[in-house]
């Protein structure tokens, strides 16, 4: 995984802030629980390489569940993200899992960023022009609000992050890799683009890139 990306990511990559007050809610999922004894082995340094890899799994197959599960069972997640030292480093760590951890992490990272660009005015103002060019981006069809606002970006957040808690996880990579290459394009086509703009084009170029290395063969 790039470096660029993950060092620019600021807040808690694991919050989604749209879309979630707008939907259904979704079933609560009590089947994701992880395991308390891996957790304290790997904090202790003492868990083997297969349980270790197990474990990454794990994580990876509950993050996306975080809004609808119980809050113990969140909770138990705590005690990992501490001792790595923070989202950022959970992200790194599960990078270091080829499969799904990788995978998840390198989706997440995008999805923090497409949160942290939904209140950016300049990176707005260059998605609204490309909308005016083009209003239904392909392979964005149903998942764009009409409007280009802070919701925007955010909402095609939840979308990756809702097809992945369904384990649609194909779907949840095409879009991810759609979404990265249109803003992509956006900040390249961007009229009189600023330093942020630019910048935010390189980003997402560099977060395709990645998750296109860790998505399986078809």
């Amino acid at each position: 995984m790039h470096d660029k990306p993950l060092l620019k990511s600021v807040g808690e990559l694991l919050r989604r802030r749209h879309g979630v007050s707008t939907r259904a809610a979704r079933a609560t999922r009590d089947g994701f629980v992880l395991d308390n004894a891996k957790i304290a082995e790997f904090v202790s340094g003492e868990i083997g390489t297969e349980d270790e890899t197990a474990l990454a799994d794990e994580v990876a197959r509950m993050i996306p569940h975080h809004w609808d599960l119980p809050t113990k069972s969140v909770e138990a997640l705590t005690p990992l993200v501490d001792h790595l030292g923070g989202q950022p480093q959970l992200m790194v760590w599960l990078d270091h899992h080829p499969g799904l951890p990788r995978l998840t992490a390198r989706i997440y990272v995008l999805l923090g960023h497409l949160d942290q660009y939904s209140e950016d005015r300049e990176v707005l103002d260059a998605v609204r022009h490309a909308r005016s060019r083009t209003p239904e981006p392909a392979g964005l069809r149903g998942y764009l609000i009409p409007e280009t606002n802070d919701e925007t970006l955010g909402g095609l957040a939840f979308r990756v992050e809702e097809l992945l808690g369904d384990n649609r996880q194909q779907d949840a990579t095409a879009l991810a890799l759609t979404t990265a290459d249109w803003l992509r394009r956006a900040a390249r086509d961007a009229e009189n683009p600023t330093a942020d703009v630019r910048e935010m084009g390189e980003l997402m170029g560099h977060m395709h890139q990645d998750i296109a290395e860790a998505a399986p063969a078809t």
